[in-house]
């Protein structure tokens, strides 16, 4: 029999070290031997793995495991809190933001500024972000972290290359490669906000809070609702879910058993340009009566009675007008309340739409609609009640804990999943 070729033992000791690597994160602190029954090595097969871990510093060892398991104790192994971090960052219309998270998952950076990008040149916004990139750098490396990855999230179509946005209608950027403009070191790319915001919802299970709504009355509002920190959780949105999020545009994310569906040109998801209205508004894309057109934030803001230009002015940053028009509903402002009807039926016919063709077990509302859900969802569920083919099929309708940090986040645990995926690249540098 003939010896493994050099490409097949690489390939295994690579799957290896992510299986070690991944059995620590998800049951740890883990010993050597808790290790090789996870993964169904033998604990000499185990003990050459966990100790390229440690050499690399994606694994520390922090002393004799638990009492009270048969035979002397070894040594615990956690993933390294002053190792590898991931980088993500976030170009929204009115707003840049940075952070970094460890291999737990855990956000130790975060900055954040307003920042009116719609129309401006790539060029001066990415210089911009790249300076709170340099500061969230700065911060970590005096915590002892190594950012290994940077993953920048875009309202917008995004090439397969992870470098060229084809169309971002709400920043007004249309062929753009921003590759040339973002930093060289840690190494960069881009993704769609929407499809970053399903990943880090996929990651943090659990982080979507049932919404209690239903009899067309508000439930709890958006300070009621449960954070991703294991109090009150719902059961999260499994393997098969559509994420929607909304800011001043609307994107969505399809997971199929657990796999981002991405399409043919990578750009499936693109909800917010589905027409619910075929003869209606116009929209930026150059359709008309796209979802945008109704359930987008300056939609809702208009039909609310109130001039978009002036609400950016008087209620800067990704949060701020959606924070008024929560407490203008709350107080039983009438025509917000039912400008967020109007938005919430608009979007209950896209996602029925969608629910009919993908047949998800959930449905994550996430970013500015889990802000505005008291008032938004009634009115959704109303239009998946009539519209869904199957009136037995039962589809979960869920809100994100998450809110507006979705793809920020989501982008950071990208870089993570990229060492957890391989994490003998970071070994070998």
């Amino acid at each position: 029999m003939s010896a493994p070729s050099p490409r097949t033992q690489q390939a295994l000791r690579q799957r290896n070290l992510s299986l070690a690597l991944r059995a620590v994160a998800a049951g740890g602190p883990l010993s050597r031997a808790a290790v090789a029954a996870r993964i169904g090595m033998t604990r000499a097969g185990v003990a050459a793995v966990v100790d390229e871990l440690l050499r690399a510093g994606l694994l520390v060892e922090l002393g004799p495991g638990r009492p009270g398991t048969v035979g002397r104790p070894g040594s615990a192994l956690a993933l390294n809190d002053r190792g590898p971090c991931g980088l993500g960052a976030e170009i929204g219309v009115d707003h840049l933001a940075v952070c970094a998270v460890d291999l737990s998952g855990r956000v130790r950076a975060r900055v954040a500024a307003d920042a009116a990008n719609r129309d401006h040149p790539p060029g001066p916004v990415l210089e911009r972000l790249a300076g709170l990139i340099e500061q969230v750098v700065t911060e970590v490396r005096g915590e002892g972290l190594t950012p290994t990855g940077l993953t920048v999230a875009v309202p917008g179509l995004i090439a397969r290359d992870g470098s060229t946005v084809v169309r971002a209608p709400n920043l007004g950027w249309q062929g753009v490669d921003l590759g040339p403009l973002l930093p060289s070191a840690p190494p960069a790319r881009v993704g769609n906000e929407a499809n970053l915001g399903a990943l880090a919802e996929q990651r943090l299970e659990g982080g979507a809070a049932e919404h209690p709504g239903g009899n067309g009355e508000p439930g709890a509002g958006p300070a009621d609702r449960p954070v991703p920190d294991g109090s009150g959780r719902s059961p999260g949105p499994g393997r098969n879910f559509l994420h929607v999020s909304a800011q001043i545009g609307i994107g969505a994310a399809v997971v199929t058993d657990g796999e981002l569906l991405r399409g043919a040109h990578g750009f499936a998801g693109e909800l917010g340009h589905v027409p619910v209205r075929p003869q209606g508004r116009p929209c930026a894309c150059g359709g008309r009566g796209c979802l945008e057109q109704y359930a987008g934030e300056e939609a809702v803001l208009r039909a609310s009675g109130i001039d978009p230009a002036r609400a950016r002015a008087e209620h800067p940053g990704p949060g701020g007008r959606i924070a008024m028009l929560a407490a203008r509903a709350a107080d039983g402002d009438a025509r917000v309340r039912a400008a967020l009807r109007e938005a919430g039926g608009a979007l209950g016919v896209a996602i029925a739409g969608a629910v009919n063709i993908l047949d998800p077990e959930a449905v994550v509302l996430a970013g500015a609609l889990a802000g505005l859900a008291p008032w938004v969802v009634p009115a959704v569920e109303r239009e998946l009640g009539r519209r869904v083919a199957d009136p037995a099929r039962t589809v979960r309708l869920t809100v994100s804990a998450l809110g507006a940090e979705g793809p920020l986040l989501g982008a950071a645990l990208s870089e993570v999943d990229a060492v957890m995926e391989a994490p003998g690249a970071v070994a070998a540098g």
